[in-house]
């Protein structure tokens, strides 16, 4: 499973609709909050064993997966 169909599973536990994420949808678009970001960060951190910098402004589905994938290595 990708990193992007990781987040998009973790995206689909805390919303409804999640027929069309692409990677350029906006978790705005999605209505997940800061909150709702943080509590998804924590899922992957502890799913993925690494650590996610909230200071870096990630504001799509895509940039998430990306900075993840580069955390990944």
């Amino acid at each position: 499973m990708s990193v992007f169909e990781r987040i998009v599973n973790l995206i689909k536990e805390n919303i409804n609709d999640t027929e069309s994420i692409t990677e350029d949808t906006t978790f705005e678009s999605l209505g997940i909050d800061s909150l709702d970001t943080v509590e998804m960060v924590m899922q992957l951190e502890e799913e993925l064993g690494i650590e996610i910098e909230l200071e870096e402004k990630m504001a799509t589905v895509g940039e998430l997966a990306k900075y993840v994938e580069s955390k990944l290595g």
